[in-house]
């Protein structure tokens, strides 16, 4: 523009001009380089350092196996991801994990669970129609938090079928060390979920579902395995959620706070109560999942804490 012409010299040429511009937008790129996530483990010593770091933008996905291509194996992943408007976790999520699972020959589909009834958010309901509505195609899931992404590509997300594998172990989950712990990520065949019921129906905002479901894995006589070999510590996953903007609903009211901490011997798949309101195909950054629109239902005689009201 003229007013910026006249603050440039007089007789300068357009080569000086242009390397400029070619080294300012290299600095953009290493900038851009060293401060997102990569797809490997932070290096240090285990310990965090700093803030969380930012997401890359994603990367172009890996193409889809051939249905006949022996080196991914026979068995087939179905991603379950309880949700509830944290768009942002997901754009990064969804791209991040397809490409991940890819590289390591994993054949998986993305189920995204939204819970877009009035109750409050219920983990461990989204997971059991998430099951249910995984189709035949799957033989294996994964419970999988939208906010965990996992940093090391030896960590194991094949067929467990020794037992349920939890890839977020205490020993790796950023967060959470006690032992009896098996949320974050979880992966069960299909028949030990079913042997278990599934999760219970009863928890109603956030936390302590995966306590009782590690009770239920004892009592179907499971035993849960976890990683080995595994030397990135508390570094192994990064985690997305930021608890100063969002607030998780950690309130107990009415019976809740005694029910916390009891088994639920009767509910499970087998009483799940839900519609799905619809069901779409998506595409994130090339990525392809399947987003369930779910409606949970609430029996107020049993679950009153299903509501604030």
């Amino acid at each position: 523009s003229p007013p910026l012409l006249g603050l440039l010299p007089g007789r300068i040429s357009i080569f000086p001009l242009f390397f400029l511009a070619l080294l300012l937008g290299f600095a953009s790129l290493l900038w851009l380089q060293l401060s997102c996530s990569g797809e490997g483990p932070v290096p240090g010593d285990g310990q965090s350092r700093g803030g969380p770091r930012q997401p890359c933008p994603p990367q172009a996905p890996l193409p889809p196996p051939a249905e006949d291509e022996p080196s991914w194996g026979p068995h087939r992943l179905a991603l379950l991801v309880p949700f509830r408007e944290r768009f942002e976790e997901l754009l990064t999520f969804v791209p991040y994990m397809h490409r991940f699972l890819s590289k390591k020959r994993i054949r998986h589909h993305i189920f995204i669970l939204n819970q877009v009834d009035h109750f409050r958010f219920n983990r461990a309901s989204l997971i059991n129609v998430g099951f249910l509505e995984s189709g035949n195609d799957t033989d294996y899931i994964a419970m999988h938090d939208v906010d965990l992404l996992p940093l090391n590509e030896q960590l194991d997300y094949s067929f467990p079928e020794a037992g349920p594998f939890h890839v977020a172990s205490p020993e790796l989950h950023p967060l959470y060390h006690y032992k009896t712990y098996v949320g974050g990520i979880l992966l069960l065949t299909k028949q030990h979920y079913e042997k278990c019921n599934g999760m219970s129906n009863r928890f109603w905002g956030w936390g302590r579902e995966d306590d009782e479901f590690y009770r239920r894995i004892k009592g179907a006589g499971l035993q849960v395995r976890r990683p080995s070999g595994i030397t990135t510590g508390y570094e192994t996953f990064q985690h997305l959620h930021d608890p100063a903007w969002r607030k998780r609903d950690q309130k107990r009211i009415a019976a809740q706070k005694q029910e916390q901490f009891k088994v639920d011997r009767e509910g499970g798949l087998n009483n799940v109560r839900y519609r799905v309101e619809s069901r779409t195909a998506l595409n994130v950054a090339g990525a392809p999942c399947t987003v369930l629109n779910i409606l949970l239902d609430c029996d107020m005689s049993e679950t009153p804490w299903c509501t604030f009201g």
